[in-house]
């Protein structure tokens, strides 16, 4: 046989191959984890056959792919691309909104003091709350349409939220609970949230989310990725002067627990000036 039949051949053989990396990249989200794979692919039956050792890796361009993806919004959700979440009572009358990273340990640290209490406000209607989330500590500023290179986890947990919030509000808010808890919330430094695998052993400690194979197909699959985008966006383009997590405004105006500005992480200062921004 030619050389250049050869040839042909070998770049027939890796065209093939290049259009399924790109196909699994899309259906199993591939950009998460390096997968290696070895495949060995017949090409000269006649000569003894060419051995090939694929190597299927992170798809580069994955997430700035999905910045401009079709938006699926999760259900719960009003807003443009659903990105104004809120979760309350109507006859709530203010809303707090709650700014947070999900890879955020101060956001883990608040959640794990305060959390309770806030839930208990959002249960008797003292107050709605309006998430708005994150992604700058994987290195994003979507306002400005930049994916970062410090990881993806905060992404890929926001968009495991958004498939959360496609089930339930409830569901939202108990699975926010499980990730930010001292078991599962990594250090910063540790990534570990890229992984579906870890976010839905996560969900599986929340009753709405164990075994519930829409919510696991859509982490899988990605579905709501784009929405995370949009709503990293969301947190990069906000009129509140935000600009780390945790924070907290309402009435248009940061609530803070000192004159340094810092937010409030007990439940005392967070009582404080909740309870001073009701009665304004």
């Amino acid at each position: 046989m030619s050389k250049r039949n050869s040839q042909s051949a070998k770049n027939a053989a890796r065209e093939r191959l290049r259009v399924e990396r790109e196909k699994q990249a899309r259906r199993a989200k591939v950009k998460r984890q390096v997968i290696v794979a070895c495949s060995v692919v017949a090409v000269l039956a006649a000569a003894g056959g060419i051995g090939y050792a694929v190597v299927q890796a992170n798809k580069p361009g994955y997430w700035e792919d999905e910045k401009s993806a079709k938006v699926v919004a999760p259900a719960n959700t009003t807003g443009t691309d659903g990105t104004t979440v809120v979760i309350g009572k109507s006859t709530a009358k203010k809303t707090l909104k709650v700014y947070e990273d999900p890879r955020c340990p101060i956001c883990a640290q608040f959640e794990q003091t305060v959390g309770s209490t806030v839930k208990k406000d959002i249960d008797d209607g003292k107050f709605k709350i309006q998430y708005i989330g994150g992604t700058f500590i994987d290195g994003d500023s979507l306002g400005k349409g930049k994916i970062g290179t410090n990881g993806e986890g905060s992404k890929n947990t926001m968009s495991a939220m958004g498939a959360a919030l496609n089930v339930s509000s409830e569901a939202f808010l108990e699975y926010k609970t499980a990730l930010y808890s001292t078991k599962w919330h990594p250090e910063e430094t540790d990534d570990k949230f890229k992984n579906d695998s870890y976010l839905i052993e996560v969900a599986n400690t929340v009753p709405a989310l164990k075994n519930n194979k829409t919510f696991e197909d859509a982490v899988k699959s990605g579905k709501y990725d784009a929405w995370a985008l949009a709503m990293s966006k969301t947190f990069d383009t906000n009129k509140d002067g935000v600009t780390g997590t945790p924070s907290f405004v309402m009435n248009g105006k940061m609530l803070t627990a000192d004159s340094n500005g810092n937010p409030p992480m007990t439940v005392e200062a967070f009582n404080s000036v909740v309870d001073a921004a009701l009665k304004a």
